[in-house]
């Protein structure tokens, strides 16, 4: 059985060691780099299925890592980050962050969260092979292949995480889901998501569909979650 491969990005050589250590006890394959454009070299010349990433680092920060790994590559992003502030929590998930960790964290609960994204990661994979006919409501269209979308006959550019979201909702038009279901199936947390990640990827999708089209497709169901609207 082929290891996953782990790139652990952090200027801090002890909180390198130390996830590192853990990581490998649990069959992972790790690298550690020690400043942002060395974790790109490491991305340009190897193959990795996941980046932990801290945020603030000398020179060229997460924030611009984050930035310059989703131009060409979806591989999930877990990003540290060591104030409790939900704007870097946000501006991490615009970016297209799979998660955030706020330090000091748990050892334990760091090895729980690289599995649960590995875990949503290689089912979402199974579903797009699976499903993978182009979905057309109204004036948008999605197609899971090439993972694009277009609204009103203009490419709309989403985060990986915007589209496997309204690719979620959109396979199951008119049915409402709660937050925890939409944690559960698209970040593939057990019980470590924050709900307001949902809310945050929902605003940011609405804002981004509705930008040149007046119908909204994103409706919320009050006291349950959210739900794919079309006309009949």
């Amino acid at each position: 059985m082929c290891k996953h491969k782990i790139l652990i990005v952090d200027d801090e050589k002890k909180i390198r060691d130390l996830i590192k250590l853990f990581l490998q006890n649990e069959g992972f394959a790790v690298k550690n780099s020690s400043s942002g454009q060395q974790a790109l070299d490491h991305l340009n010349s190897n193959q990795y299925d996941l980046v932990i990433l801290d945020l603030m680092m000398p020179g060229i920060d997460g924030w611009e890592v984050c930035r310059q790994i989703r131009k060409n590559s979806e591989i999930p992003i877990i990003m540290l980050t060591a104030r409790n502030d939900e704007v870097d929590r946000v501006i991490g998930l615009e970016l297209g962050a799979d998660d955030y960790i706020v330090k000091p964290f748990s050892p334990r609960e760091m090895v729980a969260r690289v599995k649960a994204v590995l875990r949503r990661t290689t089912k979402a994979e199974k579903l797009s092979s699976n499903i993978s006919s182009k979905l057309t409501f109204n004036n948008i269209s999605i197609d899971p292949d090439s993972r694009e979308i277009s609204c009103c006959e203009k490419k709309i550019i989403l985060t990986p995480k915007e589209f496997d979201l309204l690719l979620y909702l959109a396979r199951s038009p008119g049915r409402a889901y709660s937050r925890e279901q939409l944690l559960e199936n698209v970040w593939g947390y057990d019980y470590f998501g924050d709900l307001r990640t949902v809310d945050t990827h929902i605003n940011r999708l609405r804002d981004k569909l509705h930008q040149d089209n007046d119908h909204k497709y994103i409706a919320t169901v009050w006291g349950v979650g959210y739900k794919f609207e079309v006309d009949e």
